[in-house]
């Protein structure tokens, strides 16, 4: 009998032991080590990937934003848009819709959509992409493609005194090519490209 609560003792002893130090490598050591890691090497991204304008952060680029008229819920004519957030680019509440593609409410609300953007911009409706009336998956993607950035230059470059020459090379400029020069395809970050719109509109 007191073999036996002596070997459990010991065995009681040796979990508790083996619990606080994995507690501590676990819970300390490895969050320590890895956040030093991101610090030096990623210090960017490990940050948020923040951007700042005159100093004041003005939004993350990885995150996507409203570009609305102020106080209101509609698309300002001077800012490129970006794509539909179901969240409303709320980083706390991210997913799609949830609906299929034959699903008729999303064929409903993509068509209404599509017809919106084509005159929002002045174009056909055929020019426009899918990326312009589709949320991403994440519903708040900061990118969009170099098509739904083209189909916009001209009603920013008339909102901003701008030319469409301007307007156009500002796109091309802020254009990321492929990821590793063959993965996915050209995108064009919404937030970096109405800030260096917002310098140039003001030289």
């Amino acid at each position: 009998m007191n073999n036996s609560v002596v070997n459990t003792g010991r065995m009681v002893w040796a979990a508790l032991r083996m619990l606080l130090v994995l507690t501590v490598v676990t819970g300390v050591i490895y969050p320590l080590v890895v956040t030093g890691i991101g610090q030096l090497a990623f210090h960017d991204k490990a940050n948020g990937s923040m951007v700042k304008v005159d100093g004041k952060e003005v939004g993350s680029k990885l995150i996507g934003q409203s570009w609305n008229i102020k106080g209101t819920d509609k698309p300002d004519p001077k800012w490129f848009q970006g794509r539909p957030s179901n969240s409303g680019y709320d980083p706390l509440s991210t997913g799609s819709s949830q609906l299929g593609a034959s699903d008729p409410t999303l064929v409903k609300n993509v068509k209404a959509a599509k017809k919106q953007v084509a005159e929002f911009n002045d174009v056909p409706q055929s020019e426009v992409p899918k990326d312009a009336v589709t949320g991403s998956a994440s519903a708040i993607d900061p990118d969009i493609s170099k098509e739904y950035a083209d189909i916009q230059v001209k009603r920013v470059a008339e909102h901003n005194g701008l030319t469409v020459a301007q307007v156009r090379k500002l796109v091309k400029d802020h254009t990321d090519g492929r990821t590793a020069g063959f993965l996915g395809e050209p995108t064009v970050n919404v937030l970096e490209l109405n800030i260096a719109l917002k310098e140039l509109a003001r030289n």
